[in-house]
């Protein structure tokens, strides 16, 4: 739909592993503009595969800064030669792919604020950044500052208790400890560490930005209650590591004006806005417009959970971040390797490789599949660590798989570790479900959704959720006032919002079913099980 001429409009960008996007909507939520940069395609000086360089050991990962420079430069270009008016833009907000770090070499704080603007970004940051190519989520090379930062906390359970997670390797307090131990010259020359999301702020703002408290959860640095650096995480960390850092800030916070360079150069009114940009999971809660008590269910190759919680309980697996949206509430992410691809191993195995089959054994069999239910874990398991194929029967004993059963066993299955894992880091509250992914368009998978987590399920379309999301947060955060701004609360405040502003609401799907408590009892093996993964492989 397209917006008037000379109505405002709203920018929502993502820095992703493979891409650059934006998207702009106006203020009723409508998309009048989209586009994109593809990094290997569109920038094949920099050779990556996946928007990546992964090094020879096969743990270090990494992404060229100056990539996602050029790359901003190529897409600010595509927009206004497709129409784009950034006159119109009345504020922008963006998000990153978690985790990351950018390393700006000294002086580059004094460049930011005098940038040239009849010359492209990329060329005025060539010589900015002490690192040329930065940790991305996709490392795993720092296994022993893992180890390192755990001893200081105390262990992974009070680590997880401070920061939201345990110590993992992709995790930016691990990589920075990693850069300042190999590459001691290099770090000595940073002056200002941001995250992918912070850089990307600081490249519109002409200064640098803060760190948000959303995107900062993903450091195992920051104390996700007080809201602000760990003493204990940063002096294990690296010395002085707060003035590297800056001091956090809200996710709903306005940084600024945007920089004099984009008025001059690209046409920006003086009077946008900058709102802090934040991480890509972060910015997809809020493109999903959860509220609280509000679980989305992600139903792809691999399967996510994302959780709006009030009283977090940090585990030793998931992530507990502070909430995007509402400063004083928090958002849990759970992520389960083995999703699609399992689903369609027992589709091939157990109903003829057809969906239709494999639907008509969910409605041949009873909730609760007769006290039957399965684990199966074709991969490694991220969410509980477990390998293997494990089927049991309501006294806990293992058993074969009878084919009309076994499809139920593995919804079930699946379905109850993603609602008691949800629960261990403090899911409670049950409003509804939201289900997006492949898997969601098949109803009696849903219904399934709904009995096992006994709430009712909707389901919801996340196209560029954390792009749409940027642009929410954008308008969102320019029309309010300019501290602890909160999203309307409650499932009709947000349909109400949603068709107010043009924008669909969930759909609703299905509620759960008489009968739940056959679940429950089910549930009783599953807890035991969960908590207590098998050891190895059993006999398929």
């Amino acid at each position: 739909m397209a917006a008037a001429q000379d109505s405002p409009v709203y920018l929502g960008f993502d820095f992703s592993t493979q891409q650059l996007k934006v998207v702009a909507i106006d203020e009723n939520l409508n998309v009048v503009h989209q586009n994109n940069v593809q990094f290997d395609s569109e920038l094949p000086e920099f050779r990556t595969q996946g928007g990546v360089h992964i090094h020879g050991d096969r743990l270090t990962v990494t992404s060229p800064v100056l990539m996602w420079v050029k790359a901003l430069d190529l897409l600010l270009d595509k927009a206004k030669r497709a129409g784009l008016d950034f006159s119109r833009v009345r504020a922008l907000s963006g998000s990153g792919q978690q985790h990351g770090s950018v390393y700006w070499r000294r002086g580059a704080s004094e460049t930011l604020q005098n940038l040239d603007p009849d010359q492209n970004l990329h060329q005025l940051l060539q010589g900015s950044f002490s690192l040329g190519d930065c940790p991305v989520w996709m490392d795993s090379s720092s296994s022993q500052q893992c180890q390192d930062l755990q001893a200081a906390a105390g262990g992974a359970l009070r680590l997880a208790d401070i920061t939201g997670s345990r110590a993992y390797e992709r995790f930016t307090g691990n990589q920075i400890a990693k850069l300042r131990q190999t590459r001691p010259d290099e770090f000595q020359d940073t002056e200002r560490i941001s995250l992918v999301s912070s850089f990307a702020a600081s490249l519109f703002l002409g200064g640098y930005a803060a760190i948000d408290y959303s995107d900062g959860s993903g450091m195992n640095l920051l104390d996700i209650r007080s809201r602000s650096w760990s003493e204990i995480c940063l002096e294990a960390t690296a010395p002085h590591l707060d003035r590297l850092l800056g001091a956090p800030l809200p996710s709903t916070s306005v940084l600024g004006p945007v920089s004099s360079y984009f008025v001059r150069r690209h046409g920006f009114s003086e009077s946008c806005r900058v709102a802090a940009f934040t991480g890509d999971n972060p910015a997809s809660l809020a493109g999903m417009r959860l509220q609280p008590g509000d679980i989305a269910v992600s139903l792809g190759t691999s399967d996510t959970v994302f959780l709006w919680i009030q009283q977090p309980r940090p585990a030793l697996e998931g992530h507990v971040f502070c909430n995007p949206v509402d400063w004083r509430a928090f958002m849990a992410l759970l992520c389960f390797k083995n999703g699609s691809l399992t689903r369609e191993r027992i589709r091939n195995e157990c109903a003829g490789g057809s969906w239709e089959l494999f639907s008509a054994a969910l409605r041949d069999t009873p909730l609760g599949n007769n006290g039957n239910i399965g684990f199966y874990f074709d991969s490694m398991e991220i969410t509980p660590p477990a390998v293997g194929v494990h089927r049991f029967d309501s006294d806990d004993n293992k058993v074969g798989g009878d084919p009309v059963e076994e499809v139920r066993a593995l919804l079930e299955g699946q379905f109850l570790s993603r609602r008691l894992h949800a629960e261990r880091l403090g899911y409670s509250i049950r409003t509804r479900v939201l289900a997006t992914g492949g898997a969601s368009s098949n109803q009696e998978i849903l219904q399934v959704l709904s009995d096992v987590f006994n709430a009712p399920v909707y389901t919801i379309d996340v196209s560029n959720s954390a792009c749409l999301g940027s642009g929410y947060r954008a308008l969102h955060d320019e029309t309010d006032s300019p501290h602890e701004r909160d999203w309307p609360s409650g499932e009709i405040a947000d349909i109400l919002y949603a068709c107010r502003r043009g924008c669909r609401a969930p759909l609703f799907a299905f509620k759960p079913r008489c009968g739940h408590v056959s679940i429950s009892k089910v549930s009783c093996v599953g807890l035991r099980r969960q908590c207590n993964p098998p050891d190895g492989n059993e006999e398929r």
